[in-house]
Parts: C-alpha cells; sequence; structure tokens
C-alpha cells in the first residue's frame, strides 16, 4: 500500500494514546493472530462475532440507525444461507451516541473484549478518524460503509461508501454541465465538510465556477439563520450542501422561511437520502442529491434488496449508506472465505478483486487502497421523497481516494 500521511483527529491521537485496552488472549482456530497485537478471536466453534457500531443516539441517529438495521437484515441472511465459512454471526450491538471518543471506545471493547472479527460502523469521518488509531492498534478489521473525504487508506479499514472523486467531483461535473456560475458552500463544522470544501474550491476554479460563500455551523447545532441570510444576498446558483446528521432540518427550516426554493437556489447534497428527505420537515421536491445507489436505481437485484428490506422494516425506504453497509457484510464474507479463514492478515491478502453483486451494481475491491469502485449518480428528489436519476458517470469510477489521477489537486 503506497506511504500516505493519515489526517487523524487530534483528540482520535489523544485517546489512542490514552485508552488501556486488554486483550483477551489467542484463541483463533485458523492459526492467526494479526502482526501488530495478538487476536482474542475465536472461531473454535459454529458461530462468529461481529460488532455493529452505530449511534442510535445523538446528532446522528436520524441516519446511522438506518444502517444498523440494514446490517442485521445481512446478517439474517448470510445465518439462513449458512453462514461465513460455515459459522452463523453473533452480533455484537454498540451505541457510538454521535460522539467520537465513545466510538474509539466502543470498537476498543469490541475488538478486544468481546472478541469480534470485525467491526462494522461509524458516519461521520470524525468517528472514522477517532476509531482509527484504535483498529491499527489492536489489528482488528473495520468496515465503514459512509461516503467521505478522502485522503486516507488504511490496512486496517475498508471504504464501501464513496471517496471523493466518486461523489463530490461527480457532482461537481453535472453542476458544470448545469451551466453553473457560483457556488455557495454550507457545512458542518468538522473534517469531512471542510476537507470536502477544500477540493470542491480547487475543482471549482479548474471548472470556472465562482465560490461566493462558505459557511459552517457545528454538527450538534441547528440555527442556520444567520448564515443562510448569507446564502439569500450572495444568490448563489446552487447551494453545495455537506451538512450532516439533523443540522440538516435546521438548515432546510431557514432556507424555506428566508424564500429560497429549489427553483431560486437548488441544493446539492451528499448526505441528505430517502431516509432523511421525509425528516427535513419542508418539501425537498426539486432539490438534488449525490450518491453511488438510490432505491430508484433500477434491477433484479435492487428489487430483490428492496423487498425484503421493507419486508423486515416495513414502510421505510433504502438508501445509499445502508446499502453500503449491506454490501460491506456481503463483501466480509466473500473476502473470509476466498481467504479460507478469519484472521486479518490473510483477509487482506485475499481482498483485491473480492466483488459482490450488490444493490447498486457489482463491486469489487481494490486490495491495495480498500475502496470499491462505484458509479457516480446525481438524483433529484420527487413529491414522493424518492429520487429521480438525472445524471449518472459512465460506469463504475475506480477509487482514487489521493486524487492522484487529478493534477489540480494540491493538498
Amino acid at each position: 500500500m503506497k506511504s500516505r500521511a493519515r489526517l487523524v483527529a487530534g483528540t482520535a491521537a489523544a485517546l489512542s494514546a490514552t485508552l488501556i485496552l486488554t486483550g483477551c488472549g489467542s484463541k483463533s482456530s485458523d492459526g492467526g493472530s494479526g502482526s501488530k497485537a495478538e487476536s482474542c478471536v475465536d472461531t473454535s466453534g459454529d458461530t462468529v462475532k461481529l460488532g455493529f457500531l452505530n449511534s442510535t443516539a445523538g446528532a446522528m441517529a436520524i441516519s446511522e440507525q438506518t444502517v444498523r438495521d440494514s446490517l442485521n437484515l445481512a446478517a439474517e441472511e448470510i445465518n439462513a444461507d449458512g453462514g461465513i465459512l460455515g459459522k452463523k454471526i453473533v452480533p455484537i450491538e454498540e451505541d457510538g451516541a454521535s460522539d467520537p471518543a465513545i466510538f474509539a471506545e466502543k470498537i476498543g471493547k469490541l475488538l478486544t473484549s468481546d472478541c469480534v472479527a470485525a467491526v462494522f460502523g461509524g458516519w461521520t469521518s470524525a468517528s472514522r478518524k477517532a476509531m482509527l488509531p484504535v483498529v491499527e492498534g489492536d489489528h482488528g478489521l473495520l468496515f465503514y460503509p459512509v461516503q467521505y473525504e478522502g485522503l486516507e487508506a488504511s490496512k486496517n479499514i475498508y471504504y464501501t461508501g464513496a471517496t471523493t472523486n466518486q461523489q463530490i467531483i461527480p457532482a461537481m461535473e453535472f453542476l458544470k454541465s448545469k451551466g453553473v456560475k457560483t457556488l455557495f458552500l454550507a457545512g458542518s463544522d468538522y473534517v469531512f465538510p471542510r476537507t470536502a470544501n477544500k477540493i470542491i474550491k480547487q475543482y471549482a476554479t479548474e471548472l470556472g465556477i465562482e465560490i461566493v460563500g462558505e459557511e459552517y455551523v457545528p454538527l450538534d447545532k441547528d440555527d442556520w439563520s444567520t448564515q443562510v441570510a448569507k446564502i439569500v444576498k450572495a444568490k448563489p446558483d446552487f447551494v453545495f450542501n455537506t451538512i450532516n446528521g439533523s443540522s440538516n432540518v435546521g438548515f432546510v427550516k431557514a432556507y424555506y422561511e428566508q424564500g429560497l426554493t429549489a427553483k431560486t437556489t437548488p441544493i446539492i447534497s451528499v448526505s441528505i437520502a430517502e431516509e432523511e428527505a421525509p425528516s427535513m420537515g419542508e418539501d425537498l421536491t426539486g432539490q438534488y442529491a449525490a450518491w453511488n445507489y438510490f432505491q430508484s436505481v433500477e434491477s433484479p437485484t435492487n428489487d430483490t434488496f428492496i423487498k425484503a428490506f421493507q419486508k423486515k422494516y416495513p414502510g421505510r425506504p433504502t438508501s445509499d449508506p445502508m446499502e453500503a453497509a449491506y454490501t460491506s457484510l456481503y463483501l466480509y464474507k466473500n473476502m473470509v472465505e476466498k481467504a479460507g479463514s478469519f484472521d486479518v492478515d490473510k483477509i487482506n491478502a485475499a481482498s483485491d478483486g473480492v466483488s459482490f453483486d450488490a444493490p447498486e451494481g457489482k463491486v469489487t475491491i481494490n486490495g491495495e487502497n480498500h475502496h470499491i469502485a462505484k458509479t457516480g449518480l446525481i438524483g433529484q428528489i420527487n413529491k414522493d421523497n424518492q429520487f429521480d436519476i438525472v445524471w449518472s458517470s459512465d460506469g463504475p469510477i475506480e477509487p482514487d481516494p489521493f486524487l492522484e489521477g487529478y493534477p489540480w489537486w494540491k493538498p
């Protein structure tokens, strides 16, 4: 893997230095214990424990609960089909409570006290960066299901959501195709929006799009009235929304209260999906979102997935992050079975080229950077809070988390 400096938050670094995580002793029946820390994973019986670590409390619960639900669906399906290497999945569930420090604490518990073989979860980049030094230190595996700002790769993390060149860059190319000349950036105040907007600003210069404003509000705050007043004054052609969680509710409320509409000042979002749209408290018809999966994707595989999810969770829509989480569990199964082992090093050695016929389409793991190829999609919200796909990339986009193929990018 290419040697790269990882942008780990100071809080996460401090946590990794101070957390004292006690191992359980090596019990792995497949003989592997990892090169960095002794594994306590026990696969000698007919079950394997996996950690599901998602926020079911706090600002991010509005988004992360659906990820937890899709992981449980995938686990039930896999168990019904014989499990992983003949072993049934036993989920160990923990709540990250929308707090990066709690995510770091809980992943340590899952890996060293619960002795899970892998962990699935996280949403914000702050939560992922808090978990990164812990999962690396304990030589575990984390499957992270959400689009993020890129500029990272770890041999202990698999990124099944989009990296920047699979979501942010396609969104900008869509805006260019729409003739957009001016753009306002609105984001939550943490690592993903800040980094994403740095990339957006550099690509905007390349595309000849002027950034006429840039505003941030803390993730746990929902008063956007002052910031939206600046959007009204700037009169941009579009607003690029990198707000996460329930703070979107406050943003959308202020947006409509101050007279903005999808016709006058449309929004393109990267964190509002089918699950969040009905919760915004306003009619979002006509607004846009950039993802790699929508419920409206037409394929027999997606039809089967939607029916299974809605049978288990009646009346609920499917969305990109939960589809990426669902896909991650199947990819893990396929990786383990290719390796013939639950050992981290053996899984990593076998990972390149492992694929899954996912609801979004066939996905394949890049064993070098642990990302997957994904098709970029732009959807426009209709009156049913579903997304009509109005733009698509020309097939799956190979992951380029460090933007090495984009000469305009300067870290």
